[in-house]
């Protein structure tokens, strides 16, 4: 009698699905352990309150408890929540009734943020006697440790100063610029140390930032006296009072009236963008946690520009700054110079991060193509 022969050994692919499903399994029961865990404890109270209500107002009544719960005031009666905060410094022994950040006419309240470093004292001084002339608010972000050289100068006692070592300006801005804190605010103008504002004033900034139904703005760069040009679009143009495309034919731009995003429309650079209240509680989401010099985000920006890019986001002209181009951070020497035309550091580290992103979408496609080769020879084995 002949033996049978014994059974192919089980195909890798089924053993593969039957531990996919196992894990799905695990994770799901997890998972609702941890839903029962997490709601247990509100759970007989919301449902005995909610069984002494009418049922034609259980719904509206259900709704509106997980919106106040929401907040974590809901223990709290309702007059007494304050639901926002400001950067308003407040005297230990009186009260100061003028102590708003709106400007001198009362339309807007605003707030300049920036990471500064004691080199750069004699130009911040500079930018924040602009902004303290019209009343505005200004936070300072010490990455270098110094506070105490600022001391000296008489609006600094009116500032608000934050030190963490060698942290960049969107750290900051993610920590400590909340949007609930900058609720009180109308405008948060979140710029780098090195802009000369001497063609700039920020009340006539925001008077045409408001008549223009901008969201998102940046203040153009004065193209004869600025150091460090990225983009076109950045560049002033003295023909009009806001731009918000440019156009140009060459194959690497291609910018025309068909362009619906960066770097033809719809577009700031991130070292000196301007953000409505609105905005910026968009923006502020889109911080990630590790971001560190920002670069690359401002292709994002126009995902909170609260409606159309193209017509909310924008370069004013009429009041233009000048970028000077001064490293900060252990940045390099300003002794080298870069040539606006030739490749800068932000320039070099975008195509080494196209590299990667590159190589790394090639290593994916390598994995599913032999995971796709297996499985074939699998199947027909």
């Amino acid at each position: 009698m002949k033996h049978q022969p014994p059974p192919p050994p089980r195909r890798w692919g089924v053993v593969a699905a039957v531990v996919a499903l196992v894990l799905l399994a695990c994770l799901q029961i997890q998972y609702q352990h941890l839903k029962v865990d997490l709601g247990k404890a509100g759970f007989a109270s919301a449902t005995q309150e909610n069984n002494a209500i009418p049922s034609r107002n259980r719904i509206r009544w259900g709704t509106a408890r997980i919106r106040k719960a929401a907040t974590g005031a809901d223990s709290l009666p309702r007059g007494i929540v304050q639901r926002h905060s400001d950067m308003s410094l407040r005297p230990l022994w009186e009260d100061d009734p003028a102590s708003t950040h709106k400007n001198k006419n009362g339309d807007y309240s605003a707030l300049l943020a920036m990471a500064v470093g004691i080199s750069q004292i004699k130009n911040v001084d500079t930018m924040a006697r602009k902004f303290l002339k019209e009343n505005y608010a200004v936070m300072l972000f010490h990455y270098d440790g110094n506070v105490d050289g600022w001391r000296h100068l008489e609006w600094s006692e009116k500032a608000i100063h934050i030190l963490a070592h060698n942290q960049t300006k969107w750290w900051f801005a993610k920590r400590f610029l909340h949007p609930d804190v900058m609720a009180i605010y109308d405008f948060i103008f979140l710029w780098d140390e090195d802009l000369g504002v001497e063609n700039f004033n920020p009340r006539r900034y925001l008077d045409i930032m408001v008549s223009e139904g901008l969201e998102i703005t940046q203040p153009a760069l004065d193209p004869d006296l600025s150091t460090d040009i990225h983009h076109r679009i950045t560049i002033r143009n003295k023909m009009s009072k806001v731009h918000r495309r440019i156009y140009d034919n060459r194959p690497s731009m291609n910018c025309s009236d068909e362009s619906k995003g960066p770097p033809c429309t719809g577009w700031v650079e991130g070292m000196a963008p301007v953000f409505s209240r609105a905005a910026w509680k968009c923006v502020w989401h889109l911080i990630q946690n590790d971001l560190i010099h920002g670069w690359g985000l401002d292709m994002k920006l126009g995902y909170c520009a609260q409606g159309d890019r193209t017509e909310k986001v924008g370069v004013i002209d009429s009041e233009y700054v000048v970028h000077q181009g001064i490293p900060s951070l252990g940045g390099p020497s300003l002794s080298s110079k870069t040539p606006r035309r030739s490749l800068d550091l932000r320039t070099h580290v975008s195509i080494i991060c196209g590299i990667f992103v590159f190589l790394d979408q090639g290593l994916k496609v390598a994995i599913v193509l032999t995971v796709a080769l297996i499985d074939t020879k699998t199947i027909i084995g």
